[in-house]
C-alpha cells in the first residue's frame, strides 16, 4: 500500500474493528489505529450515547496525533432487554472486551423470550486537532438466536443473524457482513464525506 495515501487514525485499540474499518474503506487511506502509538493515553467512555463516547475518543486522540482521527461507537439493542446492553455492550458480561462472558450474560437474559427482535447500532465521528469535523452513524435490523452459530467476526456476531438471513455474522463471512453492518453502513458515509470534503 502506497505510503503517498491520507492517513485515517482510528481511534481504538481494537484490532478487529480496525481490521474491519480497513477492509471496508479500501486503498483510499492508509489505516492506522491507537495501537500504532503506544504512548496514546486511555480515553474514558464515560458518556451514556453512542454518539458522546465516540465523540470522547475522537476529541481526545485527534490531539494527540496530526491528521483525521475516526472514532466509532457501536452495540447491540435488544428490545425485549429494553435496548440493553447498548453502550455497555464490551463490558456486559462483567469484563470489558470478554466476548464469552458478554455473550453467556445475553444468553441467559434471553432464555425464553420470544421477542428475539434486535439491532446493532453504530455511530463515527470524525475529528482533526481536537475538533469535531462531522458524525454518522448506521444500523442493521435482525435478531438474537437461540444459541452462538459460526466462528468468524468477533463480539455478538454468533448471536446475531441479520434480516433477510437465517444464519449468524459470524456464518455469513466479512463480506457480506461488510456490506450489511452498522459498522459498513455508518463508514460509506463517512468515505463520502471524506471524499468531498478532506
Amino acid at each position: 500500500m502506497s505510503s503517498n495515501l491520507p492517513v485515517l487514525i482510528v481511534a481504538t485499540r481494537n484490532s478487529h474493528k480496525s481490521s474491519e474499518i480497513r477492509e471496508m474503506i479500501g486503498d483510499r487511506y492508509r489505516v492506522m489505529d491507537v495501537n500504532d502509538f503506544p504512548a496514546m493515553p486511555e480515553v474514558d467512555e464515560t458518556g451514556t450515547s453512542f454518539l458522546e463516547n465516540a465523540t470522547l475518543k475522537a476529541v481526545a486522540i485527534s490531539r494527540e496525533v496530526a491528521g483525521i482521527v475516526l472514532s466509532d461507537d457501536s452495540g447491540l439493542e435488544v428490545d425485549a432487554l429494553g435496548g440493553a446492553p447498548g453502550v455497555w455492550s464490551s463490558s456486559y458480561g462483567g469484563e470489558e472486551g470478554n466476548h464469552a462472558r458478554n455473550n453467556a450474560r445475553l444468553m441467559a437474559e434471553m432464555a425464553g423470550s420470544e421477542d428475539r427482535s434486535a439491532r446493532f447500532r453504530c455511530t463515527m465521528v470524525l475529528a482533526r486537532g481536537g475538533e469535531v469535523l462531522a458524525d454518522f452513524s448506521g444500523s442493521v435490523e435482525g435478531r438474537i438466536l437461540e444459541d452462538a452459530h459460526g466462528a468468524g467476526g468477533f463480539g455478538y456476531d454468533p448471536l446475531f443473524a441479520p434480516e433477510g438471513h437465517e444464519r449468524s455474522f459470524a456464518e455469513l463471512g466479512a463480506e457480506v457482513k461488510n456490506a450489511l453492518s452498522h459498522r459498513g453502513r455508518a463508514l460509506e458515509k463517512v468515505a463520502a464525506w471524506l471524499e468531498r470534503e478532506a
